[in-house]
């Protein structure tokens, strides 16, 4: 009896002692002061969230090679075209007619980039329609008449028909099929026309390019493609067409008057242009260079569009080259970024780094880390604590207290946002607390028991 007498009397003197000497436990907390600076403590609400979001705060942007895309470049330029003919002054003479000469219409002839529909039987008595490149990508099926005037048939190969009518393009296909023994029974026709056109421009609603089909195109209604005629003053304008090399010219009111001029036929290369000027010259000048201009942009179509993918390979590979930079800066810590700092009882102490270009909020941080312990972690006392960037105010914090214990004020954590530098702490528990300093000094007791009962 004596001797557990003694260990109660030594157990309690240690405490006192250790008590005495400072020996205690002791667990962070949000206090009122904080080294002499004020601390406000906020409870969080609907309308303090209001309040807490005022500081302005810029979330930092991504750079500028994380926007661009490796898109195609220019063509290369082709000069400017002169401008169309201008309005002469009012001492304006009667306008001159010069009518083309008279063609005879002609049966259509098959040209490059016209797309043929050649519909064969199959064996299972079904028409099959082969397709090619350029009807492909515009979802319809047939064959494009290609470059050197050939279409490739499969199991067959090439065929030239280019320059060819209807019927003679027929009569080759069907050689083509009986020599490759083939059932010669098939249909063909044009689907698309793209190898003869007239282009329209000047004083008509829409400017356009109006391809010649198998019936002949005739100036009315290559005008009526492009919408009609669009000028004011039919006294002073005229319709010109430009065909090799020479400039013909019909008075607007001429063509009005006069229906028949309307059923002039028209050519591949044609180009007419409604105006109200005299100056022949310059619509002559605008003219050639127009066509030299079609020209060019025909001829260099291909080598322009392997430097384009040339262009397009070489950006795509210096904007990785740039990101893949960025990201290795970032990642060695090279970059500014701001962070948003984790303690107490989080799943891990640590720093959430701010997202570019968008807002972050407490339930971001909070919940894209894992959330906070819930065995150890009050849930009624979490904190965003902020310090005051106004020097006036002496290093002043800031806690926006959030109490959880109603799972309902979790969805003010959705709307708090976060500002650079803020720290999110959450308490212990009561239990946690006590458990924790039970658990510090318990093995001190022991030592203190034992060396007494020694």
């Amino acid at each position: 009896m004596m001797a557990k007498g003694i260990t109660r009397a030594i157990l309690l003197g240690t405490v006192l002692a250790m008590g005495a000497c400072g020996v205690t436990y002791h667990s962070p907390s949000v206090k009122q002061q904080a080294q002499g600076a004020e601390v406000r403590v906020v409870p969080l609400t609907a309308q303090s969230v209001l309040v807490a979001n005022r500081s302005s705060y810029t979330p930092r942007s991504l750079p500028d090679i994380f926007m661009r895309v490796a898109g195609p470049g220019q063509s290369r330029g082709l000069g400017t075209l002169p401008e169309p003919p201008e309005q002469l002054s009012n001492n304006r003479t009667a306008l001159e007619t010069r009518l083309p000469p008279a063609i005879t219409p002609e049966p259509y002839r098959i040209g490059v980039g016209d797309v043929l529909l050649l519909a064969t039987k199959s064996a299972a008595s079904t028409v099959e329609q082969l397709t090619g490149l350029l009807a492909a990508q515009n979802q319809r099926q047939g064959y494009t008449v290609r470059d050197d005037g050939a279409i490739a048939i499969p199991d067959i190969g090439t065929v030239s028909l280019a320059g060819m009518t209807l019927d003679e393009a027929e009569a080759k296909l069907f050689q083509v099929l009986v020599e490759n023994q083939i059932d010669p029974a098939f249909s063909l026709e044009v689907s698309e026309f793209n190898s003869r056109r007239v282009s329209v421009g000047g004083a008509v609603r829409d400017a356009t390019i109006v391809p010649v089909t198998l019936n002949p195109l005739n100036l009315a209604e290559a005008l009526t493609a492009a919408g009609g005629i669009t000028v004011k003053d039919r006294e002073y304008s005229s319709i010109r067409l430009y065909r090799d090399g020479t400039l013909y010219q019909i008075p607007v009111q001429t063509f009005v008057t006069r229906p028949e001029l309307g059923k002039i036929l028209l050519l591949d290369g044609d180009a007419v242009f409604v105006d109200t000027s005299y100056d022949l010259d310059r619509a002559m000048e605008f003219y050639t260079q127009a066509l030299r201009a079609a020209e060019l942009r025909r001829n260099a179509r291909y080598s322009a569009l392997q430097e384009l993918q040339i262009e397009m390979q070489m950006r795509q590979e210096t904007l990785r080259g740039q990101r893949e930079n960025y990201r290795a800066r970032e990642e060695l810590g090279g970059l500014k970024r701001d962070y948003v700092y984790l303690t107490g009882e989080v799943r891990a102490q640590s720093r959430f780094p701010m997202p570019f270009d968008q807002q972050v909020t407490l339930a971001d941080v909070l919940y894209q880390q894992g959330g906070f312990n819930t065995a150890t972690g009050n849930p009624a006392q979490i904190y965003v604590l902020r310090a005051s960037d106004v020097p006036e105010e002496f290093g002043a914090v800031t806690a926006w207290h959030l109490d959880a214990r109603n799972a309902v004020n979790i969805t003010l954590a959705t709307r708090m946002e976060m500002r650079p530098n803020d720290i999110v702490f959450i308490e212990e528990q009561p239990v946690t607390k006590w458990g924790r300093a039970v658990q510090q000094i318990f093995p001190t007791l022991l030592g203190t028991v034992n060396t007494a009962a020694n």
